[in-house]
Order: C-alpha cells, then structure tokens, then sequence
C-alpha cells in the first residue's frame, strides 16, 4: 500500500506534491520521491527512509515545474532503496505505482532479453519500460498506457508523465485506490482523499479498468477499450483528520476493515489458479527444501505467536510433518536442540522483533533453514533469513495488529499448502481446490466484517462493563481464542484470558458466573460437537455466552445468549473469519470506554528491546 500524488496546474507543483505526500505518509514510508517536468526535462528526486529525507533533498534543488508527480513507498518488490524508491524514469516516461503486477518475473525476462536495462528490483519500472517502449514506437502517451496496460496483469493504480507530453498526466486504475481532484484549472489525483483535500473538496473516483487523462482545465476518464465515461464529481465535506482515517474513526478500525483489501495483495501473485498451486518463487524456497524437512519450529512472540500456533495447527494437518510453536524469548534463552532438516520458520509482523530476530539466528547457526514471515521488506528477520515470505497488509498504524495476523494465517497457510503438496500429502486436485478456497477468502472475509459490525457493536456495548471475559476455542480456534482475548486486553484494559475449550474444567470454570462473558468459538468443524458442550456447561454455570459459530447453526443459537454467524467454509479457513468478530468487540469495547484505542498505555509497535 503505496502513497500518490499527481498535478498538472499553473503553480509550482514540488510544494503541493510534498504536501500530499505528507498525508499520505501514513500508506508507506520506507522511501519518497518526485518527478517534475522543469521546462526542458523531467527531474527525479528520492530518498529512503521518512519524507523529510525527500523533503530536504527538495529543499536543496529547489525543483521547479508545473506538472508532476509523487511517491511514498511501502515495499512489495525490492527492498527499500533509492534505486527502488518511486518514481522511475525510463527514457522520457516516468511512473509512480501503488499494487502489485503479478507477472513480473515474465515481463522483467521479456525485457531483459530485447536489451532493456532494468536497474531496480521493483515491478514498476517494468512497467515504465513498457510505456517507454510504445512511446519510442510512435503512441502518444494515453495510447502508450493502455497498450502497456493491456499486457499486465495484477492490481495497480498508476500516475504517468511524459517529457513529450508535459501538461498533462496518465493515470490508471484496477483493484487499487485512485481519486482525481478537481480545482480552478488545476487537475490533481491521489491514492486517497487526504492528499487532495486542502486544495479541492470536489472529486472524481476511478473504478477497476478505467484510465484518464488530466490536464489543467479537468479529467477525461475512458475505460482500456476506449470507450468515454461520464461520471459527475461528489464534494468530499470530511476534516482532514477523518479523511487520513478513511471516514474511520481510529486507525484500528480503519485496519480491521481493510483485512479484505490485505488479503487480496497477499494472495495476489502467490495463489496460481491457472495451475492450481501456490507459486513457490513467493516463498523463496525450492522443492528439495521442502523435501528435506523433519520438523518445522514456528517462532514468533504476541500476536504473531497467535499466528504461529494456527500455522501449526496448518503445518501439521496438511503436510503432516512435526512442527513446534516456539515463544521466541523462551527458545533463544535454553538451548534448544535444533538443527539441520529443520525448518525454522520466524513470524514477526515488523521483521525486528529482538527475541525472535535472536532465536532465529541461533537456530540458523545450529544448521537449521530459516524462513522469514514479515511484513516489512528488507527487514532484518528476512535479511538474515534462507528465504522470505512476505506478507502485504501494508502499513499498520494502529498498535494493536488486526491485517497483519490475518495476512500472517494466510502466508502460513500457503506455506503449509506448498510443503503438503511438494512432500507428497496433497495430490493436485486436493491442492487445487484449496487454492480456490483460499482465492474466496477476501469475498468472504468483506462479508463477514459488514454483516457482524453492528450486531457485534451491540453486544460490546451490553458488556461493556465487565471486568473479566473468557474467551474457549479448540483446534485452530483455540489460537483465535488468545488472540481474542490479547486484543481486548491491549486496547480496553479488561482482564481477559483465553483457554483451549477443553481446558475448562480444570480450573477456569471456576471464574464462570453471572457477571462473566464467555465468548465461544464453535465453527462446524471436527471439533464442534465438544465445543458446543463446553459451550452448554458455561451456560449451565449462569455466563453470558456468545457464540461465534457457522451461519444456520441453531443448536448454537439455542444455548447462546448472542449469536455471531460467519459464513460456512472448511475447516482450515474458519480462523480467518472467526477472527474478525473479537477484533471488532475488543474495538467497540475500547471505544466504549474511551481508552486510546490507537495507540494504548505501555506498548509499541515494534519490540526491538529485551
């Protein structure tokens, strides 16, 4: 999730693309940059790290021009770099991108082998060799990007100057965010509404598979075959602060409800549908890796550990392979008997979490490999690691990780998919329809967040008073369970715990009373039948039981006092829905209460102390 910014106007444009930028630091911040044509040219200035990097290498070349445009990165391809950073610059064409091309690695070959010369590791400047390509062939701008657009496939959302064609700007749109601003002969876009906001209210959005041309007195918009589209503007009245948090408001929610979104940019490029598999250049290992494994050890620590103990549940189920959850400050300090045909795969949102960055070197000193899972690029985890997998939730500002754990499931997921099928346990039809379960996991997940809001909202706000909350899983629920409970004492300071259903026997039931929530994980799943027993003894004992269970499921209905329903999917896909509903109740109960939902007492986003 990548940041732009685009004028085309009669002003010095390098203070207005800064500025859009600057609001929209909060969608990449790993490097910045800007295009603008000077008269003659089109001069490119970058940076990594923060925009104020950018923001001096500006004020020190004092760039002048009328039209341009500009980039904050989060990286997808290439680690962050000045050379990766956006824009890219091929012959008289520049480009900024936000999305992924999911056929990359054949476009970078094609090129390479007609002689271009490609300097960075990104997917975008493919995509500026292409436009580059028709443009030297004789195509006018708008016609060289819908030609080069109909060679890509995968989400992007582009803005396009040219040299030749200074005064105006090409942009595209398809399954990522593009807004074009119009003001008194002056044209901007940007990939979100903050950018524009201080320079005009009235805006046009782009949909999937449409382009435009922006000049100084307006937009034309046309779909890719050409055809014109006439769409009227809509006058945006948000303050800038509910604009940054998508109408959200915090950051959190913001988050929870871009899980959808985080999933298809995961997903995107690693599930191959054509070929019912998963695509193993993503994971960064081959076959004979998968081969050799004995035994997988999963570190992680928090909401990653949570994460880690799903992919277990995962690993174990389909690739039948013994596999270990590790918390990462236990195993770095005991000298674990870890070594080689051992896979050792560290999950760290961050990619620098200390206890885990540690414990995965010990492990990868001792002989064994090492996969990284992080969602931050050229990290240090994935540096020191044998290969990484990425996750793409993009930035999460709020502290409290929602789309980063899901993103996590997914990658362990596939990962566990790869492993099964390479070792022999998943035949290809078995593989093939996992992969299209999976592909369904967006849809679903959308749906889910939009039909439990309200309904999960209410209850939070019935309970909101209550000190202690249990929260019963077993299977891969069991993980959900402690995630649930995790994330509503991170952001609402309740006392809550969660425990495998089994468990409650020997010991919690003896917290269970009147004054007691219990929420319940009972998906149809192989263990349903026994979780709906414990479910019945925690009602039997006077809890206020809410059940977070399969869509049409009465039984559950009947002995709940509230019914969350998710949609019916097979047993490896349940955490990924049941999940959302104790994100949103650890949400509203905050919210509820007034704490800092964003940013709660006592914790950071990163660990990378001990």
């Amino acid at each position: 999730m990548c940041g732009i910014v685009g004028y085309v106007g009669g002003a010095e444009c390098a203070p207005i693309l800064l500025d859009g930028l600057r609001r929209l630091e909060y969608r990449g911040y790993d490097s910045a940059g800007t295009a603008i044509f000077d008269g003659q040219r089109i001069g490119v200035l970058r940076a990594v790290g923060k925009l104020r990097n950018l923001e001096k290498a500006v004020d020190e070349a004092k760039p002048a021009g009328t039209t341009g445009i500009g980039h904050t990165r989060w990286a997808t391809h290439g680690r962050p770099s000045e050379v990766n950073a956006h824009p890219h610059l091929v012959g008289d064409v520049a480009v900024v991108h936000n999305g992924i091309i999911e056929n990359h690695l054949a476009l970078r070959a094609r090129l390479s082998a007609a002689g271009a010369t490609i300097q960075s590791d990104t997917d975008t400047e493919l995509v500026a060799h292409l436009i580059d390509s028709h443009v030297r062939a004789g195509e006018g701008l708008e016609g060289a990007v819908r030609a080069a657009l109909r060679e890509l496939h995968g989400a992007y959302a582009l803005a396009v100057l040219s040299a030749r064609e200074p005064e105006r700007l090409v942009v595209a749109k398809n399954a990522s965010p593009l807004v074009i601003g119009l003001g008194d002969g002056e044209t901007y876009c940007g990939s979100d509404i903050p950018a524009l906001l201080p320079y005009t209210r009235d805006m046009v959005f782009l949909e999937d598979g449409e382009m435009a041309v922006l000049e100084r007195g307006g937009a034309r918009i046309t779909r890719l075959d050409g055809t014109l589209v006439e769409r009227e503007p809509r006058y945006i009245d948000w303050s800038p602060v509910m604009a940054e948090k998508a109408g959200f408001k915090h950051f959190m929610l913001k988050e929870i409800f871009e899980q959808p979104r985080a999933m298809e940019d995961t997903l995107r490029g690693r599930l191959d549908r054509e070929r019912g598999d998963i695509n193993e250049l993503e994971i960064g290992l081959d076959a004979s890796a998968a081969a050799a494994v004995r035994r997988v050890y999963l570190l992680a620590c928090g909401t990653s550990y949570h994460a880690a103990m799903t992919g277990r549940y995962f690993i174990e189920r389909l690739a039948r392979v013994p596999a270990t959850v590790e918390i990462a400050s236990e195993f770095r300090g005991r000298s674990p008997v870890v070594g080689e045909g051992d896979l050792v795969i560290a999950v760290s949102q961050s990619g620098e979490t200390l206890d885990t960055l540690v414990a995965a070197k010990e492990a990868k000193a001792n002989g064994a490999k090492v996969l990284a899972i992080a969602n931050v690029i050229g990290s240090a985890i994935p540096r020191m690691a044998d290969g990484a997998f990425y996750t793409h939730a993009g930035p999460e500002i709020g502290v409290a990780s929602t789309k980063c754990f899901t993103t996590q499931l997914a990658n362990l997921l596939m990962v566990a998919i790869w492993l099964a099928n390479r070792r022999g346990h998943l035949d290809a039809d078995a593989t093939r329809a996992l992969v299209e379960d999976m592909a369904r996991l967006p849809h679903l997940m959308r749906d889910t967040l939009m039909s439990t809001r309200q309904l999960v909202a209410n209850i939070a706000k019935r309970y909101n008073d209550a000190r202690d909350v249990l929260f019963l899983g077993r299977g891969p629920s069991f993980p959900i369970a402690l995630e649930g409970a995790l994330k509503l004492k991170e952001i609402s300071y309740v006392h809550a715990e969660g425990y495998a259903a089994g468990e409650m026997k020997h010991g919690p039931i003896a917290l269970i009373d009147a004054a007691v929530p219990v929420l319940v994980l009972c998906p149809k799943d192989a263990w349903y039948e026994r979780t709906l027993g414990n479910l019945e003894e925690a009602r039997a004992r006077e809890a206020q039981v809410i059940a977070i269970a399969t869509e049409g499921d009465e039984a559950a209905r009947n002995v709940s006092h509230d019914l969350v329903e998710i949609p019916s999917v097979r047993e490896e896909l349940t955490p990924f829905l049941t999940v959302l509903p104790l994100q949103l109740y650890a949400y509203y109960v905050a919210d509820f209460k007034g704490t800092d939902v964003d940013q709660p007492r006592n914790l950071a986003k990163t660990v990378t102390v001990e």
